[in-house]
C-alpha cells in the first residue's frame, strides 16, 4: 500500500511538471532585465540590418519559431545539428527553413553582450517578433525565460509537423494537442501572408488531387490557371509567392485570398470548412483586418509557451547548433 501511495505521488508530480512546462509557467516579459538589460536592442539591431538587406528571410525566420515550438515545445531543438543528419532540421518539412546562419549571428552578438545568459529558444522567440515587425507587422511583448533542450529527433519532426495538405480535423487536433484553440489556428495561419513555397507543397491540387489527374475543386479555377503557369506538371522546385503581390509585407491580404478560395495550401482552404475559422477570416477580409495584428501577437505569445523548459531544466547553449 505504501509503495502504491509513493507511485501515485510520483505520478502526480510528473503530471504537475508537465502542466508547468506546457502552460509556460516560469516565463515572463523582462526575464533578462537584470542579467542582460540590452538583450532586445542587440537582437533588433542585427535583425533590422538583415531584413533591410534581405526581406525574404523574414518568413523563414518566423516559421523557424513555429517549427521549433510544435516539436518538443519551444526549446531550440530545431537548431541542433546531427553528424548523421538525424536531427529535426534534417526532416523533410524543415529542409525549406532558411536563416540558421542569421540565428547564429544573433546568438554571437548576444553572447558578446551577455555570455552564457540567454537561451537559443528565447533568441528564436524574439527574432520571430522582430522580423514580423520589420516587415510592417505587429509588435508584441515576448515572454522569456526558456531553457534549451538537448534532444532533436528527425522522425519527430517528420511525423509531428502539420503538413500543408492537412484537413480541418487534422489542424484542429494538431493545435488542440498543443494547447491552442480554433482562434489561434486561424490567426497563426495568417502568417502565410509572407513567404514563398515550392510547387511540391501544393502541386497535387493542380494536377492530381484525387489520383485521377484532376484539380482541387475548392481552389479558384482562375487561380489554378495562374499557378499552372508557374508550376508545370512534374515541377517540384519552382517557387510561388504565398500571398501574391505582398509576400514581403505582413498584412491582412491572406484572409482576402482565402475567402476568395485562393489560399495556396489545402490547410488554407480547410479554414473555410469550420464555422469559427471561416467567420474569423471573413470578418478580417471584409473589414480590412481590424483585430488581426493584436490577435496575432496574443497567439504568438500562447504558442511561445508550448512545452517550455524553465527553472533547473535544460541548458543555455553557447552555440545554438550543438549542446554544451
Amino acid at each position: 500500500m505504501a509503495s502504491l501511495t509513493v507511485l501515485l505521488q510520483l505520478t502526480l508530480l510528473v503530471s504537475f511538471a508537465l502542466i508547468f512546462h506546457a502552460n509556460g509557467q516560469g516565463l515572463k516579459v523582462g526575464f533578462y532585465h537584470e542579467k542582460c538589460p540590452n538583450l532586445e536592442p542587440v537582437i533588433k539591431d542585427v535583425i533590422y540590418k538583415v531584413i533591410s538587406d534581405k526581406p525574404t528571410l523574414a518568413a523563414p525566420l518566423q516559421r523557424m519559431h513555429f517549427h521549433d515550438c510544435f516539436i518538443r515545445g519551444c526549446d531550440g531543438s530545431v537548431l541542433l545539428e546531427s553528424p548523421t543528419k538525424q536531427a529535426e532540421k534534417d526532416a523533410f518539412p524543415n529542409l525549406s527553413l532558411r536563416g540558421f546562419e542569421i540565428i547564429d549571428k544573433v546568438k554571437l552578438a548576444v553572447e558578446k553582450a551577455c555570455p552564457g545568459v540567454v537561451s537559443c529558444a528565447d533568441v528564436l522567440a524574439i527574432v520571430a517578433r522582430d522580423v514580423t515587425f520589420a516587415i510592417m507587422g505587429p509588435f508584441w511583448e515576448v515572454e522569456t525565460g526558456r531553457k534549451d533542450g538537448k534532444v532533436s529527433i528527425l522522425n519527430e519532426a517528420l511525423t509531428g509537423l502539420i503538413p500543408p495538405s492537412a484537413n480541418i480535423s487534422t489542424l484542429k487536433k494538431g493545435f488542440a494537442d498543443r494547447g491552442l484553440n480554433m482562434k489561434d489556428l486561424v490567426v497563426l495561419s495568417g502568417s502565410h501572408t509572407i513567404g514563398i513555397s515550392h510547387c511540391s507543397s501544393f502541386s497535387n491540387r493542380l494536377y492530381n488531387f484525387t489520383g485521377k489527374n484532376d484539380t482541387d475543386p475548392t481552389l479558384d479555377s482562375e487561380y489554378i490557371v495562374k499557378l499552372k503557369q508557374k508550376c508545370k506538371l512534374g515541377d517540384q522546385n519552382s517557387i510561388v509567392e504565398m500571398d501574391p503581390g505582398s509576400f514581403k509585407t505582413f498584412d491582412v491580404s491572406y484572409f482576402t485570398l482565402v475567402a476568395k478560395r485562393r489560399g495556396l495550401f489545402q490547410s488554407d482552404a480547410a479554414l473555410l470548412n469550420d464555422g469559427e475559422t471561416k467567420a474569423y477570416l471573413k470578418f478580417q477580409a471584409l473589414n480590412k483586418g481590424p483585430t488581426f495584428f493584436k490577435d496575432f501577437g496574443e497567439s504568438m505569445v500562447k504558442m511561445g509557451r508550448i512545452g517550455v523548459i524553465t527553472g533547473e531544466g535544460g541548458e543555455i547553449r553557447k552555440v545554438c547548433s550543438k549542446v554544451n
